[in-house]
C-alpha cells in the first residue's frame, strides 16, 4: 500500500517513517519538499505517488507566533489541509489529518470526547480546528481526524527538550503548575495512525494520546527525575510550580485538555502506555543519540 506523508521532517514524521510497518510504502516529504499552502504543488504531488492513504502529519505549531502570524498559521493548519483533502478526493485516497487538544477550551474537568464541541482559545487552535471540519467536510466517510496533546519526541523541538536544556543551564526554573493534559511520544503515536492506515473502516474523529494525566509542572518534574537516572543530567535544577497568570504568554492555553480514549482503544486494539513509561523510553533513545 502507497502512503504519502506530509511533515516528513517534523518530530511526527520522522517517527512515522521509523515505524512503517511491513507491506507499507510509505513516501515522507519535508515542508521544504512539499509546501501544503500550495494547492498546485499538493495536487502534483498526489498525482504523482497516486498513495491510498495520506498522512497529514504537516502544521504550524508555534501556539504563541500564531498569535501575530494568524495569516500563515491559518495557510498551513486550515487552507493547507483543505487542499490534501481536496488532492486526496482526486485519487480516492484516504487521509490521516492530525489535530490537537487545543482546540477545546478547557473549561471541563472530565476527559473530552471526541464529539465534544470544539471552543477553541486562540489562534492555533483555530486554525487547526477549521482544518478539522475542511477535511471532514471534503471527504466525508474518506477522512480520519486524531486530535493528540503535548506531543515530544528525540527529534525537532518540544517541551521535553527545552526543558532539559534549561535544566542543563539554570538552578531554578518555574513551571506552570495549573494547566493539565497528557504528555504523548510520537513513536507510540506514530504506531496508532499506522493501525488506523490498515483500518480502512475507520472514519471520523479519534483521540490518542499516553496514559495518564500531568500537569505541566508534574512533566517538567518528571523529565529532570528521569533524565538524572538516565545520566542525561548532572545535577538538577530547583523546579517551581506558578499559576498561569505568573506566566503571561501571548496565546491562552486550556487549562484541562485531557483527551478520552475508549473508542479509539477499542477500535485499535492497542492501549497506550503511562506517559511517564514513554518517555523514560524516549530518554533512553535520546542518551543514544547524544553518545
Amino acid at each position: 500500500m502507497k502512503i504519502l506523508v506530509t511533515g516528513g521532517s517534523g518530530q511526527l514524521g520522522q517517527e512515522l517513517k521509523r515505524t512503517c510497518p511491513e507491506g507499507f510504502n510509505a513516501v515522507a516529504l519535508s515542508s521544504s519538499e512539499l509546501d501544503i499552502t500550495d494547492a498546485q504543488a499538493v495536487n502534483d504531488a498526489v498525482k504523482l505517488h497516486k498513495p491510498s492513504v495520506i498522512i497529514n502529519a504537516a502544521a504550524y505549531t508555534a501556539v504563541d507566533k500564531a498569535e501575530s502570524e494568524p495569516e500563515r498559521a491559518y495557510a498551513v493548519n486550515s487552507d493547507g489541509a483543505a487542499n490534501i483533502a481536496r488532492a486526496a478526493r482526486s485519487v480516492n485516497a484516504r487521509l490521516v489529518h492530525v489535530s490537537t487538544d487545543f482546540v477545546f477550551d478547557g473549561r471541563k474537568s472530565s476527559p473530552y470526547l471526541p464529539y465534544d464541541t470544539p471552543r477553541p482559545l486562540g489562534v492555533y487552535g483555530k486554525s487547526k480546528r477549521q482544518g478539522e471540519k475542511a477535511v471532514l467536510e471534503i471527504l466525508e466517510e474518506d477522512a480520519v481526524v486524531v486530535r493528540t496533546s503535548w506531543l515530544y519526541s528525540a527529534y525537532g523541538r518540544n517541551f521535553v527538550k527545552t526543558m532539559l536544556s534549561l535544566m542543563e543551564s539554570r538552578e531554578e526554573i518555574r513551571v506552570v503548575s495549573d494547566q493539565a493534559g497528557t504528555p504523548t511520544w510520537a513513536h507510540g503515536l506514530a504506531q496508532a495512525l499506522w493501525k488506523i492506515v490498515s483500518l480502512p473502516q475507520a472514519q471520523g474523529v479519534y483521540h490518542w494520546s499516553d496514559s495518564g494525566i500531568a500537569s505541566w509542572y508534574d512533566f517538567a518534574c518528571a523529565i529532570s527525575e528521569i533524565a538524572g537516572e538516565k545520566g542525561l543530567l548532572d545535577s538538577s535544577p530547583r523546579i517551581l510550580p506558578i499559576n498561569t497568570e505568573e506566566y503571561p504568554v501571548r496565546a491562552k492555553r486550556p487549562r484541562y485538555s485531557v483527551l478520552y480514549k475508549g473508542t479509539s482503544i477499542r477500535v485499535l486494539s492497542i492501549t497506550p502506555p503511562h506517559w511517564r513509561e514513554n518517555l523514560g523510553l524516549m530518554m533512553n533513545e535520546l542518551k543514544g543519540i547524544r553518545r
